[in-house]
């Protein structure tokens, strides 16, 4: 996933360049949505490494 968010990122830097506002735009949202999605995903998995068996 952490791939597809930077595939993401290049494509929205490379249609900021060109000026294609609403494509860069659409890039950058789905960016930020792969963003929070590993943000939760880590602190998910943070937390349950932090479980010790009794």
């Amino acid at each position: 996933m952490l791939y597809w968010s930077l595939v993401f990122l290049v494509v929205a830097v490379i249609a900021g360049i060109f000026g294609f506002f609403g494509i860069a735009s659409a890039a950058a949202g789905v960016a930020k949505v792969l963003f929070i999605i590993f943000l939760i995903l880590f602190v998910v998995t943070l937390l349950m490494g932090r479980r010790t068996k009794v």
